[in-house]
């Protein structure tokens, strides 16, 4: 019967096999080329390897929590509003996930340039005199895959938030609570497992995010996969691209890993 039952995945196994673990194990034989480990080494020994390294993991950390701090008011907004502002909400964060992440890395090229959206109307308010740099550094990459990334982040607050039995907030009122004890003695701790959720997943994704930096960074920002990318295209050095694809494998698992002993303490036990 059990046999039986597992007949309906078997489509699934064997797409799973053929188009993820077949090209992950091809992806490991090519970074063991010649049976050692020196592409490892290179990849995990070299400052300039461990530098981009470093920046890819600063960069997902700074959106990871930019995402949050823009996500959960957003999401906590949505949650608690009338179904019909909650559906304008939805529609506003959904939109950008129905176009494409290079169509949209191009629309912040054109806003953020020198000549850009942003920097005309600065200086035609006087703020500012000359054009501000937004554009092939730090801040353009880390507000595209904001932009990219905040529904990741908002969609799982917004499902915890729902889930908050609002008894126990007519309680909290009823006994003379503010509204702002109210959010952070209620909601934020019973909130945390979708803040975690939502922080892993815009993390993870940011690890390995290529478009945006590559065209925002403008060859300046240069994250893994940014790197990789490069080693395959220019260098033509398919076996440490192939090291440097696996270190960024082994870094997002221990990640997920990570995050689910902190999520779910329940299971070491």
């Amino acid at each position: 019967m059990t046999g039986r039952a597992a007949w309906p995945a078997l489509p699934a196994l064997i797409l799973l096999f053929v188009f993820f673990l077949f090209p992950v194990v091809r992806m490991l034989g090519f970074s063991l080329e010649g049976g050692t480990l020196e592409w490892y080494a290179k990849a995990l020994g070299e400052g300039l390897y461990l530098r981009v390294m470093w920046n890819t993991f600063e960069i997902a950390l700074l959106v990871s929590l930019l995402c949050l701090l823009l996500g959960y008011p957003l999401g906590f907004l949505i949650a608690t509003t009338t179904p019909g502002w909650a559906t304008m909400g939805f529609i506003f964060v959904l939109l950008p996930l129905w176009t494409s992440v290079l169509v949209r890395t191009y629309a912040w090229m054109v806003l953020l340039g020198r000549n850009g959206v942003f920097n005309r109307l600065l200086m035609d308010a006087g703020i500012t005199s000359d054009p501000i740099p937004m554009l092939h550094n730090f801040t353009g990459v880390l507000i595209g895959m904001v932009h990219v990334l905040l529904p990741y982040m908002v969609l799982p607050i917004y499902g915890a938030v729902r889930r908050v039995d609002p008894a126990v907030v007519a309680a909290a009122a009823g006994l003379g609570a503010s509204n702002w004890r109210i959010f952070w003695r209620i909601y934020i701790p019973l909130t945390l497992n979708g803040i975690f959720a939502g922080c892993v997943l815009v993390f993870v994704l940011s690890l390995g995010f290529f478009i945006t930096p590559a065209l925002l960074g403008g060859g300046r920002v240069i994250m893994i996969a940014v790197l990789i990318e490069q080693q395959v295209r220019e260098a033509l050095n398919w076996p440490f691209a192939a090291a440097l694809s696996a270190v960024l494998l082994v870094a997002t698992f221990a990640v997920y890993a990570l995050a689910q002993r902190f999520t779910q303490p329940e299971a070491r036990t």
